[in-house]
């Protein structure tokens, strides 16, 4: 959750509602210039100015040194190996825990931390560096059917990442970005184009397959990552032609996979939530910028957007959503309960008491098939939005709601400063290791699916002793 303050009035389906969308997409911020025109000083200047706002939209920059210098060198060799080895690219990594890349038709190539994270050699980043770079060299962008697409995406997508639009709250809310994806025909003649440039690299051209295999976990829900195939064609179809693909263009273990040189260029990185915008520890949520702190109840797994942080129970019975309003200034708790919530709030149930220091304003709402506890909370002049849900029949919601409203809590400037941002960190597997003990080391939610994941690995896998894994760790 970031500190965008939300302008969205709470209806049971914004509660209920959890998904996943985003995709991978060419960009092109010049809006009326076709990608084969001439550039100007005011296009570069645009293109600066799109550059820019992308960047803030997923969360500034990642530092990660070792990283960029290996996408660099990777950039570098698939360009020499393509059809256009005279043009400019340029590699920049988001610091944005989503599973996601694209490219502007002005030769800017973009990867989310969250994709390196998923990615387990060279080949496989080669890969996806590869499809990206196959969008621009083939024009793509400059299509016909893409001509309107492009004029306003740039500040369609900044809008809906940065405001507070009913589309984009929409989208914020479950957790994703969402691009325009190029069409099926394209984006299957990019992942031709691409092995064929993997193989002439030098490359692994299989690593292209792999990472689609990854990509196609990731998008089963096992943690709650952007899926970047969303609106491309199906997983299977592509992992299916680039296999094809590959064994046109080498036989297995020829070209180069790169797993130890990519591990330790990945040494460090930061994965999952930066803590400027609240972290996920368990069943805790921090946001230290904000200064609030809450824990969920028992056995609810919670997923950390950027307008709220959403809660459920294995089986989706029982939900929570916390967030921060945008309140005017002089407007009472109970205003803002009345405001934000615009079903039916039970005659008489609204209230106000004192907290944990903090003043709170609670009320109650009863629908056919669920039930609402509402609450708002003051912290300074911030008001933060507390709603549990359940469904009728599945429990005490009273109590569940007061256990969860009484950890809501204020913090202190010296607990803000101690929290650290998850790491990748690579071990070796020894004699006797196991996936369960390797994630048992990972201090974060479902470890072994998160374990399993970021591997590459299927639930019941060996290990193998020697190989390097990823792990997150404080």
């Amino acid at each position: 959750m970031s500190d965008t303050r939300l302008k969205i009035g709470m209806r049971i389906g914004t509660l209920l509602v959890v998904g996943s969308l985003a995709a991978c997409a060419g960009l092109d911020g010049s809006g009326s210039l076709p990608a084969d025109a001439p550039r100007t000083v005011g296009a570069e200047r645009s293109r600066d100015r799109d550059h820019e706002r992308l960047i803030a939209a997923f969360g500034g920059e990642a530092r990660a040194p070792q990283a960029q210098r290996l996408l660099s060198d990777v950039t570098k060799r698939l360009i020499e190996a393509s059809d256009r080895p005279d043009e400019s690219f340029q590699i920049t990594i988001l610091n944005s825990s989503a599973v996601n890349a694209f490219a502007l038709p002005n030769g800017r190539l973009y990867v989310t931390r969250g994709l390196l994270a998923l990615a387990n050699d060279t080949s496989e980043i080669a890969g996806v560096l590869s499809h990206e770079i196959a969008h621009v060299t083939l024009r793509h962008a400059s299509q016909r059917s893409e001509l309107q697409a492009r004029s306003t995406l740039i500040k369609r997508v900044t809008e809906n990442v940065l405001n507070d639009a009913k589309e984009a709250a929409a989208m914020q809310n479950q957790s994703r970005s969402t691009l325009a994806s190029f069409s099926r025909s394209q984006e299957l003649e990019a992942d031709q184009a691409g092995v064929k440039v993997l193989a002439r690299a030098g490359f692994d051209p299989y690593g292209a397959s792999r990472f689609l295999a990854a990509l196609g976990r990731s998008a089963s829900g096992s943690d709650g990552s952007a899926d970047m195939m969303a609106s491309h064609p199906s997983t299977r179809e592509r992992i299916t032609l680039a296999l094809q693909a590959a064994r046109r263009a080498s036989a297995p273990g020829v070209g180069e996979a790169g797993r130890i040189e990519y591990l330790s260029a990945l040494e460090g990185l930061a994965y999952g939530d930066d803590p400027a915008d609240g972290v996920v520890r368990g069943r805790r949520f921090i946001h230290s910028r904000l200064g609030v702190a809450f824990e969920a109840p028992e056995g609810f797994t919670l997923e950390n957007t950027s307008q709220a942080v959403l809660g459920a129970s294995a089986d989706g019975s029982r939900r929570l959503l916390f967030d921060a309003a945008d309140t005017p200034n002089g407007q009472s708790l109970e205003e803002v309960l009345r405001s934000t919530w615009n079903d039916t709030i039970e005659p008489g149930s609204l209230r106000t008491e004192t907290m944990n220091g903090l003043p709170v304003a609670t009320a109650l709402s009863i629908g056919k098939e669920w039930s609402f506890r509402l609450s708002a909370i003051r912290i300074g002049n911030t008001t933060f939005r507390l709603i549990m849900a359940i469904r009728s029949g599945s429990g005490d919601l009273e109590g569940l709601f007061q256990r969860t409203l009484a950890t809501v809590r204020q913090v202190q400037p010296e607990e803000a400063r101690e929290i650290r941002p998850l790491r990748l960190e690579v071990v070796i597997a020894r004699e006797g290791d196991t996936a369960q003990s390797l994630a048992s080391r990972m201090a974060i939610d479902r470890p072994l699916d998160r374990f399993l994941l970021i591997n590459g690995l299927d639930r019941n896998q060996a290990l193998k002793v020697g190989e390097r894994y990823k792990i997150a760790v404080e």
